[in-house]
């Protein structure tokens, strides 16, 4: 059932439609006038959801290493580790995006593209240790012990993200200059208003969707590889 979703074209075509409305909308209607972040705020339709995706790509990843570790299948270890290699081209682009966004914000504008901020050093921890994975990925021939231990270090990478960047700047005692975090109000409390969340939520919702396409192609070409791989 999952490969005959993931097989139609509906849900494609609904993805570029929700990008294009995105980019269109995104850089077209009207934004709140805020101080500081003044026409950047339109990065929340770009920035935001490239970490909603990594997230949500993150946690199929995990759930199909589970499921690997539970059933030892083949195909859940190509699953979980194409949607972690997926993950990670999100999580880029969400700190490029960040750093863009600092840039012209947080710090003297046209210099700075780093800050002290817990939010911004846990996302990159949690990246790191996405790539440690695949590093990890690399380093073993055998393709079942490769899988298992794959499997295992999974889970703990996605506990060191949810750590890092959901947690501890969540913190009331942790300074942080992203809003929601650190004593900060979110952005559903002074910026997000109605016409924003009209080119939002379907952004969201069209960039999580881009993620599991992008994902199903590198499946599909890692499947054909292996398959061209065992025939040899």
């Amino acid at each position: 059932m999952t490969q005959g979703i993931l097989k139609a074209k509906w849900w494609k075509i609904a993805c570029v439609l929700l990008l294009v409305h995105t980019v269109i909308a995104g850089f077209l209607t009207a934004v709140p006038a805020k101080p500081i972040l003044h026409e950047t705020i339109r990065n929340l339709y770009f920035h935001v959801c490239m970490w909603f995706s990594m997230m949500f790509i993150f946690t199929v990843s995990l759930v199909y290493s589970i499921k690997y570790l539970m059933d030892p299948k083949e195909e859940s270890d190509i699953i979980a580790s194409e949607c972690a290699n997926t993950g990670l081209v999100f999580g880029m682009l969400g700190l490029v995006t960040g750093m863009l966004w600092l840039r012209y914000t947080w710090g003297e504008t046209g210099r700075d593209w780093w800050a002290p901020d817990p939010k911004l050093n846990g996302a990159l921890i949690a990246l790191l240790s996405y790539f440690a994975y695949i590093v990890l990925r690399m380093s073993i021939d055998d393709e079942q012990k490769k899988a298992r231990v794959a499997a295992v270090y999974n889970i703990f990478a996605y506990v060191m993200m949810i750590v890092f960047v959901m947690i501890y700047p969540r913190l009331g005692n942790v300074d942080s200059l992203h809003p929601g975090n650190g004593g900060n109000p979110g952005f559903n409390q002074y910026d997000l208003d109605n016409q924003m969340r009209m080119v939002f939520y379907p952004a969201v919702l069209g960039w999580v969707m881009l993620s599991v396409w992008i994902a199903s192609i590198n499946i599909r070409l890692e499947k054909i590889n292996r398959y061209n791989h065992n025939k040899i």
